[in-house]
């Protein structure tokens, strides 16, 4: 009996036509041997299946305090998986087999298996990570690059049983010196009401310098002081402020309460909310991923780990995103055409294939990626570049004011900029702060998949969907209740005041979601404190009477900002209530804001830190937790934990 039927090849996805003549006997063997082989093979597998088993549980320091982004690998495989902010894992393992679990900063620790499903473990800090590993010079902290001998931790391989692993390689040996830089912060003092009414400056949603600190501690460095950034530390965190109603593309929410540092003083906090857009709602995007791919770029936590990372990102996109991949070392070139967000093997297939090596220009890279940009430009849509790098330009356009220059340029033309930042040693922090300031953009920090997972998952639409561009504030301080202010952070955020109505000065933008902080401390009037004035006016009378009619507000929030697509911005303001509750009567939202705000103080050794200690703000932080789903909240009690451990440290060097 002949038989002819349409079979397909599924090596070549080319259809042909078979022909064969099969008795029906040998039919019958045919299908015996097949269901033999069939029971054997599901044999075999159950086998197997019965010696894998899950094994989970928590990861915490003999603090107690959880860690998150330890890696937790099976020996003498690949497979591996990294803990949650909860400091938990899930790990699908050989019930005989062993796990390994490792942290920078922490000694490793090796655990058998043994068949349990349960196993909760404790890593010590090392012992050279505490004793040795310091940056000489880090008190000399004024200067804008960070210079000095780095001594102590070889980082391991971590990129383990995420996609393909042939990239996984040893990581090149840390010199024994540092090259970071970090623009220079002269922190804001206080300004007397009456000679300085107005408080201006562009809204700031970055968060790089939180988790850039963390990196620091968690290698068991005290951060150099340029390298705190308090706003950004304060808007690393989400805060439960209003949802926005109406036609704004956010709330504001102000509260006032005494400052926790110093009880003399109030501290007033400012919050804006951006609307929040469902993922399926949000426009269709126009992506560049700009990916430096020099020689710098070889270590583990850098183009191993952007690829990781941009991977996640590519997960998440829809059939009507598009990506192109342009990546640039000794000069720049297109990898990967912009493509449909539905083929996302393609996407993955160009990141897997990159490798690192050669010099760094930076500036043609740029170029290429805005070119790109604009080809496959999305009117309406978040037409957008994700520049991937650690910074280090060094061919053709590379110095700090030439990029400025560069992305300027290109601000007009409706494309936005996410900058993410990998590795250390030769970090270059203030150049791509600067490209995401000056290029409508926003800048993030990534120094583990867990916060990766953090900027381009769970926050997706803040990181990447802009809702308003060119937001700022400007306060009114009333003087019948301020005798003077302090911004606290925001220093390379200050606007002039006759900026705020001028619709050409560039400012911060906001993405969907997006929480946005700011904390005055204030000396109430009536305090005998002093505060910097400057010599009575010859010609005009330097104190007017304040206007009697406004004895219940202390203040007036004012703001600006512009529609994603439009360049002339809208106004409206918001009045404080002078009401000033205690700490302990205030809102989450403000006392967690406080206490991270004087860690970063702390940090920074700041002339106006008070009565701030690392024990009393990480309790203040053990009592503002009940909104902390991710646990990065509880993070930060570590983070305060190692800080004081290294200042005990660092101050008997």
């Amino acid at each position: 009996m002949k038989r002819t039927w349409l079979a397909k090849d599924t090596n070549t996805h080319e259809h042909c036509h078979v022909s064969s003549i099969r008795p029906l006997k040998n039919n019958f063997v045919r299908m015996k041997k097949i269901a033999i082989l069939s029971i054997l093979l599901f044999s075999i597998l159950t086998i197997q299946a019965a010696n894998a088993i899950w094994v989970s549980g928590t990861v915490s320091d003999n603090q107690g305090q959880v860690i998150p982004g330890v890696y937790v690998v099976e020996t003498g495989t690949s497979n591996g998986t990294v803990s949650d902010a909860n400091g938990f894992y899930k790990i699908l393992v050989k019930a005989n087999g062993t796990l390994i679990f490792s942290f920078v900063g922490f000694d490793s620790k090796m655990v058998p298996v043994d068949g349990k499903t349960q196993i909760n473990v404790t890593l010590f800090p090392s012992k050279v990570a505490l004793n040795e590993v310091f940056v000489t010079g880090c008190g000399i902290q004024k200067k804008s690059a960070l210079t000095g001998a780095v001594s102590g931790i070889s980082t391991r391989n971590r990129i383990f049983g995420f996609a393909k692993q042939s990239y996984a390689k040893e990581e090149t040996k840390r010199p024994d010196w540092n090259t970071e830089n970090y623009a220079s912060i002269n922190e804001n003092g206080y300004k007397d009401v009456f000679a300085n009414p107005l408080s201006t400056f562009s809204i700031d949603v970055d968060n790089a310098s939180y988790a850039n600190v963390r990196r620091f501690l968690n290698n068991g460095q005290l951060p150099p002081e340029d390298a705190v950034r308090i706003e950004e530390m304060i808007n690393y965190f989400n805060y439960d402020y209003k949802a926005p109603s109406g036609d704004e593309p956010f709330s504001v929410t102000t509260e006032t309460t005494q400052c926790p540092w110093n009880n003399e003083h109030q501290l007033m906090l400012v919050g804006l909310r951006a609307k929040d857009i469902e993922k399926s709602n949000l426009p269709a995007s126009n992506l560049v991923f700009l990916i430096d791919v020099s020689g710098s770029m070889q270590s583990d936590n850098k183009l191993p780990l952007v690829k990781s990372a941009l991977r996640m990102l590519t997960n998440e996109l829809r059939p009507n995103d598009r990506v192109a991949i342009v990546v640039y070392a000794g000069a720049a070139g297109l990898v990967l055409e912009s493509t449909p967000g539905n083929r996302k093997s393609e996407i993955i297939a160009a990141l897997d294939q990159l490798e690192a090596g050669g010099s760094t220009a930076g500036g043609e890279g740029l170029k290429l990626a805005y070119k790109t940009a604009r080809e496959q430009f999305i009117k309406g849509g978040n037409n957008r570049i994700i520049l991937a790098t650690d910074g280090d330009f060094n061919v053709g356009v590379s110095s700090t004011s030439e990029m400025e220059n560069l992305v300027e340029k290109e601000r007009g033309s409706g494309i936005f900029m996410t900058v993410l930042g990998f590795g250390m040693g030769n970090y270059k922090d203030d150049k791509m702060e600067t490209i995401a300031d000056k290029g409508n953009g926003n800048y993030a920090y990534i120094d583990n998949l867990q916060e990766a997972r953090k900027i381009l998952v769970r926050e997706f639409g803040g990181t990447l969907f802009t809702v308003a561009k060119d937001v700022k504030l400007q306060l009114e301080f009333n003087p019948q209740h301020v005798k003077a202010y302090r911004l606290i952070g925001y220093e390379n955020r200050l606007l002039n005041d006759e900026d705020f109505k001028d619709d050409k000065k560039d400012a911060g933008e906001m993405g969907a979601g997006h929480r946005v902080t700011a904390l005055y401390e204030i000396i109430p009037v009536g305090s005998t404190e002093k505060v910097p004035g400057v010599d009575n006016l010859k010609y005009q009378q330097r104190k007017k009477e304040p206007v009697k009619n406004y004895t219940e507000e202390l203040a007036t929030v004012k703001l600006r900002y512009k529609q994603p697509d439009e360049n002339k911005s809208v106004a409206f303001s918001q009045s404080v209530s002078f009401e000033v509750s205690p700490i302990d009567e205030a809102s989450e939202n403000i006392r967690f804001a406080s206490a991270v705000a004087g860690f970063g103080m702390l940090l920074r050794n700041s002339e106006y830190k008070g009565t701030a200690s690392y024990d009393k703000l990480a309790n203040m932080v053990r009592l503002s937790r009940d909104n902390d789903p991710e646990g990065y909240r509880g993070e930060l009690i570590r983070l305060i934990g190692l800080a004081k451990d290294l200042s005990v440290v660092h101050a008997e060097k």
